[in-house]
Formats: C-alpha cells, structure tokens, sequence
C-alpha cells in the first residue's frame, strides 16, 4: 500500500465520525471483571480506539447459549452493570449513552461515546414488559434473534443444522418490533434467518439495520445478507455494517485475509444501492478470545484484527477511488444519520 493513502487516511478519519455499530464490549467487561479485573477499558480497548479514531461504539449485551433461560435476564443486567462501572471508574475515556448528542457530548471531552444494544431478545424471555426497563437502562437497539431460536424469532445457523420446519418472526417478535418502534429502539436484523428478515420488512415502518453482517453474493453463508435483503433494508433508509469476522468476509481459508478483502463487500453494497447504506460493525472477536476458547480460528477470525486498523481500511478505499464525502458516510456518517432519525 502507497504509505501517502494510509497518511490520508488518518487525516480523514480525524475530520470524520467513526461509528462500529457492533462490539461485544459489555461482556468483556463483565466477564473480566467477575475475575477481578478493573478498568478493563483503559487496559484492554482505549488506545486501540484512540488509533483508529472512533467516536462510538455500539456495544451489544450477548448471552452465551449455556446462560440461557435460567441467567439470560440476570446476565443483561451483569453487563450493563459492569458498562457503569467501567464508565464510573474511567469517566475521562468513555461515557455511556442514549442519544448522538450524548455522544457528540462525550467526543467533545475527549471521550467515546457507548451506545447499548440487544444481540437478541433472549434476556426477555416471553415478557414483552421488560423492553421498556432495559429502554430505561439506556438499551437503544435490539437484534430480535442471535443465531438460535428464541421466544421472537428464528435466528440463522452459522452452517446447515438437523432441525425442524424454520419460522420468522412469532407473534411475540411482531410485538417486541413494534414495541421497539414506539420506544425509539432500532431493530437490528444481523441474526435473523431469512424469513425473519423478510417479516421485519413487512412489519417495520422506521428504519432498520443489519449491524454485522455482509454479502451472500459473495461469501454463501447464511449470516451473510442476499442482495435482495440489502435492498430492502436501503428501501427502508437502513444500514448494513460490514464484519470483519474473516469467515463472512472470505471463503480463502488463508491468514492474512484483511482489509482489502473486507472492502470488497463494501464495493459490492456501493454497486448495489449506493454509498448511502453501508457502515462498519465490526465485530472484533480477537481481542475477546483469550477467554473464549471455543472461537475458531483464532489466529485468523478478525479481517482488522483490532479497531486501531480502521485507517488501513480506509487507505484501501481511498487507493480504490472513493471519495472523501463516501468514506465519511461508510465509517460512520451513514449508521449515525440512522441512529439520530431512530432513537434521536
């Protein structure tokens, strides 16, 4: 790579908003802390940021399929516990937030800013009631299903599975959708299988995101979206974040798929609506992995490897030939633009 991109390329990132619309950030912290860790941010994540120029993450509460029924609710609870104490003890580096003003509140003292999402409804069980206590507790987005089946929906295997006849939304996740509309939450499709997916675009009548997820077209895994679902989430003035999770991102099983490869998912969106429905949710898993030995292929899962690369991907679309304008709008602009319609 011309090293003159990658200079542009800080220069850009440091006059733009740079949003990652999907980060596991709350469970590394609380799984971190109930080992007696503190401060994990400033140990784990704040320089990392701080180089590639971000100035929010979306941070999802995930529950591990052991954790679910008996401690779905209680481990929600646990990671927006340990987001608040991350939060009390390092109150200059990261703010939790609401709102994009809160965010561009928290930028403005030199802080990032974290915003709370659902990665599936699981914490809910079957009691639609709790949404609006979580929407209390600064829950801002939420993903229907993870990639199982709950109370809402079915969510879409990583790899074919021995299972019965597939569902979309119940009725339940209708209401959960509709609730989450009349609360200013945005609905998150990453996860969804494909009838879910269809069903959220019959039902929705505000915008709607996949935070995490690429394109079938080019990878043929279910996690990844079809052309015609990247269609309807631009139909509905949605966003599609690009993942970095290397098996989404490339069928090579090689070990240094990386940007590059990455934004040819990013071109792929661009050719089919435009450069005005494509972010980043980036799904950084490598940093998380030490505790998870269960993640494979760790030497090579994450294509950016940490969030301190984001200016390589933006040299290689800038080496590509896309514009400033394009770029602001691809890093963050665009999942911003939505957020502030949605949840204001």
């Amino acid at each position: 790579m011309d090293e003159r991109f990658l200079i542009r390329a800080k220069e850009l990132i440091e006059d733009s908003f740079a949003m990652d619309a999907h980060f596991d950030l709350a469970m590394d912290f609380d799984d971190r802390r109930e080992l007696g860790a503190v401060g994990v941010y400033t140990d784990r994540h704040d320089a990392l940021v701080r180089v590639g120029g971000w100035n929010c993450l979306v941070s999802s509460l995930f529950i591990h399929s052991w954790q679910i029924p008996e401690m779905g609710l209680r481990k929600a609870l646990d990671q927006i516990s340990a987001l608040i104490s991350e939060e009390r003890e390092q109150p200059d580096k990261l703010a939790l937030c609401a709102t994009m003003a809160e965010v561009d509140a928290a930028n403005a003292s030199g802080r990032v800013g974290v915003i709370i999402s659902f990665e599936g409804a699981d914490p809910l069980g079957c009691d639609g009631r709790l949404l609006q206590v979580f929407y209390r507790l600064g829950v801002r987005a939420i993903g229907l299903a993870w990639s199982r089946r709950n109370y809402a929906a079915d969510g879409c295997s990583f790899k074919p599975l021995k299972e019965g006849m597939k569902g979309g939304l119940t009725n339940f996740g209708v209401e959960l959708l509709e609730e989450a509309e009349r609360l200013g939450m945005l609905v998150d499709v990453s996860h969804l299988n494909d009838e879910g997916v269809s069903d959220v675009a019959r039902y929705a009548t505000r915008p709607f995101i996949a935070s995490h997820s690429d394109c079938r077209a080019l990878v043929p895994v279910m996690r990844n979206l079809t052309d015609e679902q990247i269609k309807l989430i631009a139909d509905k003035g949605g966003v599609v974040g690009m993942n970095g999770v290397s098996p989404f991102v490339s069928s090579d099983d090689r070990d240094d798929i990386g940007p590059l490869e990455l934004s040819s998912h990013i071109d792929h969106i661009v050719s089919l609506v435009g450069d005005d429905f494509v972010g980043l949710g980036l799904d950084c898993c490598d940093r998380l992995a030490d505790l998870y030995a269960s993640v494979p292929n760790l030497k090579s899962y994450d294509t950016m490897r940490d969030h301190s690369r984001l200016p390589e991907l933006v040299a290689v679309l800038l080496e590509k030939g896309y514009k400033d304008e394009s770029v602001r709008k691809i890093i963050g602009g665009n999942f911003r633009r939505v957020y502030e319609e949605v949840i204001g």
